[in-house]
């Protein structure tokens, strides 16, 4: 990959991470005499308008928050190829996940960032935003300067799974990593301040007893954890209580806010609760943009990492939610999307039984738009059925009274009626159901006298609200 010279006004140094969804160059603000890192999303995903507004509502979500332990945006601009780019502050001292690459902190160290990374899901929450994907490798460090002395400070970064709290009942695709989620969040349940709560208790026993409380290997089993084991390290009780009710199953076992977390974590570690000293050594070189690199060189091999280069190359966190966040949340299956004129969803893409030819609705009258997919034919009949999605438009000035039932399916969840975005939604959710785990029903008034009829029928929860997040409709 060649360098730019400059992206927006800022001359680039170097490439400082890639993935699947953007790439991360350091670069300097000559105005400001300071190195800045710039998220660019990938050419390849610039006609995308899902994963477009995802970038920019990370640099929005991040934006709302004024705290040193919120990694900060500067700017924000648009090249010439129409690709967005977000400015950020440049982590110099690498990522949590790099530190723990090297040692074990100490029960000092540990409760330091577990408190700075509580401090920015406060600041998060307070401006109404969900983080949903606190890990050690979202925790960034930079170097600052307290009293004159350069100092390591935490920050979370990597809001591409971040969700306005008001959004927060909109049924959607499920993401985050597995071993430090809340089960609510696995369950693709509506969310507040406790699932992130949930997940700063995961990674504080991380740091705490050396050994991740959980390990589990998919979003589904992360959906019933059962309780956490013992610390056995010899730390007090009380902290091994504090940590048991954060990660409460139940979130209304938790406490209230993260706030009250730290107070009951903090009085129990009181003993160990001395500001240790700066426990990163601060490498200044670090800081330092590096020279323009000539464009010719920026593929040839590099060099065996050394300590300086691993705690250097924990800036391409910063590719953040749209490399790590973005990725788990987007791609739990492989998938492509189908489309319409005016209708368009993304599927598995084992779901090759595909159908875009309008439909006839019950009642009669004239075809209308519509779109199917599955993973065979036949897959939303009762000889063989399998997983799929139908989606039809409808004449109608109101929703339902009902939707179609289901009587292969064991557990039926409540009607949801709720209001987005000037929409009104009718949802039901049918349970433990004869080929397949579940059947969603939703119906949406698009317009005064026209909604759109959604069913998905998969085996796994995870797939059918990704599957059902992804439907888009215009022109209606």
């Amino acid at each position: 990959m060649s360098v730019p010279s400059r992206l927006g006004r800022y001359p680039v140094r170097r490439r400082i991470g890639a993935g699947a969804f953007a790439t991360v160059w350091l670069a300097y603000d000559e105005q400001l005499d300071c190195p800045v890192a710039i998220k660019v999303l990938a050419d390849n995903w610039t006609e995308d308008l899902h994963v477009r507004q995802r970038f920019i509502e990370e640099g929005r979500f991040l934006r709302k928050v004024e705290s040193p332990h919120i990694v900060p945006v500067y700017d924000a601009g648009e090249l010439d190829d129409s690709r967005p780019f977000l400015v950020m502050a440049y982590a110099d001292q690498g990522t949590l996940s790099d530190r723990l690459d090297l040692e074990p902190l100490s029960a000092a160290q540990a409760l330091h960032v577990i408190n700075q990374v509580g401090a920015g899901l406060h600041a998060l929450h307070r401006r109404g935003v969900l983080h949903r994907d606190v890990k050690p490798a979202n925790v960034l460090f930079r170097t600052v300067e307290v009293d004159g002395e350069p100092q390591v400070s935490a920050m979370l970064g990597d809001l591409g799974l971040g969700k306005a709290m008001d959004m927060s009942s909109r049924l959607t695709m499920i993401g985050g990593t597995p071993s430090f989620i809340a089960p609510e969040q696995a369950q693709g349940e509506q969310l507040d301040g406790r699932a992130d709560q949930y997940s700063l208790a995961a990674l504080a026993f991380l740091l705490l007893a050396g050994r991740a409380a959980y390990d589990h290997a998919s979003i589904s089993a992360a959906a019933h954890p059962g309780p956490p084991p013992a610390l056995d390290n010899g730390l007090p009780d009380a902290a091994e209580t504090a940590l048991a009710k954060a990660l409460a199953t139940d979130r209304e076992e938790r406490y209230a806010d993260v706030p009250a977390f730290l107070e009951a974590l903090g009085s129990a570690l009181v003993d160990h609760a001395e500001e240790p000293p700066t426990w990163i050594p601060v490498d200044e070189e670090l800081t330092r943009p590096a020279p323009r690199p000539d464009p010719e060189d920026s593929d040839r091999p590099r060099p065996p990492r050394s300590r300086r280069v691993l705690v250097g190359a924990g800036v391409a966190a910063l590719v953040g939610g749209l490399l790590t966040g973005f990725v788990a949340e987007r791609l739990l299956v492989t998938e492509r999307t189908i489309s319409t004129d005016s209708i368009s969803v993304t599927v598995p893409d084992d779901w090759t039984a595909v159908d875009l030819d309008p439909w006839l609705p019950p009642g009669g009258g004239v075809d209308q738009p519509a779109v199917a997919a599955g993973d065979a034919a036949g897959w939303n009949g009762t000889a063989d059925p399998g997983e799929g999605v139908f989606i039809g438009v409808l004449p109608g000035e109101s929703l339902p009274a009902t939707v179609p039932q289901h009587p292969e399916c064991e557990t039926v969840r409540p009607a949801d009626i709720d209001r987005r975005d000037g929409d009104d939604y009718l949802t039901v959710e049918f349970r433990d159901c004869s080929g397949g785990d579940i059947t969603i029903e939703r119906v949406v008034q698009v317009t005064a006298s026209r909604l759109m009829w959604v069913q998905v029928r998969a085996a796994d929860r995870g797939v059918a609200n990704q599957v059902l997040d992804s439907v888009r409709f215009s022109g209606l």
